[in-house]
């Protein structure tokens, strides 16, 4: 239906139902097409199948390891003070989750999901939250147990608070490498590599 037709059902501005579909354009759900209309573009397929049960840790981890260097260059490029006060307040909770595997596990997501969130880019947001369903998902929690000793635990933070430090001294480099060195040690972990 036309903007005209959805304001009359719905009992709302035109200015209120183009707002409405701004923002389902920029969740990908509908696209506009000048001249033609506003269509639905939301594909359902793939929710029903669960990747989780289908991705290796390997393969999480290669994924992490390709998209979470460039989140970095992102954060230092993009993040204001707001959302660095923010990544700085997700790296105390990491910090202090310290004592339990899944309480670390837990605030580890929600470190990893807030440098997404910096990066100001809504697709690889919704992309690390994707790559966190599978890390929540059951299949790991075994996994983890076994590999986040206390001595891992304070590694892994003792890295979150170096590359919270070189983000905020904007320093892309060595931000990216403390990612990169990060993730190819939970790799080596994994794996059971020393």
């Amino acid at each position: 239906p036309s903007e005209r037709d959805l304001a009359d059902q719905f009992g709302v501005a035109r200015g209120t139902i183009r707002a409405a579909l701004e923002q389902l354009e920029h969740a990908n759900l509908v696209r506009k097409k000048f001249g033609s209309g506003t269509f639905v573009c939301y594909d359902n397929r793939f929710e029903n199948e669960d990747i989780a049960e289908e991705t290796s840790p390997l393969e999480l981890i290669e994924t992490r390891l390709a998209i979470e260097p460039h989140i970095v260059r992102l954060v230092v490029s993009n993040a204001n003070n707001r959302e660095i006060r923010r990544l700085e307040e997700a790296l105390d909770n990491v910090v202090h989750a310290r004592q339990d595997p899944n309480s670390f596990s837990s605030a580890d997501e929600a470190f990893h999901l807030m440098l997404a969130s910096c990066s100001q880019n809504p697709l690889l947001i919704w992309m690390y939250q994707r790559i966190n369903d599978i890390r929540s998902h059951t299949q790991w929690s075994h996994r983890k147990n076994n590999i986040l000793t206390q001595s891992k635990i304070n590694y892994y933070n003792d890295q979150h608070t170096k590359l919270v430090q070189a983000i905020i001294r904007r320093d892309m480099e060595g931000a990216v490498g403390l990612m990169v060195t990060h993730l190819n040690q939970a790799k080596k972990d994994l794996l059971g590599q020393l």
